[in-house]
């Protein structure tokens, strides 16, 4: 069976989340995923997601790590700088 074909976009993304500060990024989120996990507040398959208030994944103080509906995380504007 042949691979499907992959686009520029996907080979572009592929490149991004390849860089080292992206996969710094992404494995702190999964670190706080699994704290919040640990402390009873998300449970796998429920839907939610760990926010960050401040918008910054390498903060996971306690005080910056929230729970928030998957719909309502990933719809708020970003913060400006």
């Amino acid at each position: 069976m042949p691979m499907p074909y992959k686009g520029d976009r996907a080979k572009a993304q592929e490149r991004y989340n390849s860089k080292p500060e992206q996969v710094k990024r992404r494995a702190s989120r999964n670190q706080a995923r699994a704290e919040m996990m640990k402390a009873g507040r998300v449970r796998k398959g429920d839907g939610k997601d760990v926010a960050h208030k401040n918008n910054n994944p390498k903060d996971n103080r306690k005080s910056n790590l929230a729970v928030q509906s998957k719909s309502k995380n990933r719809s708020h504007k970003l913060m400006k700088k």
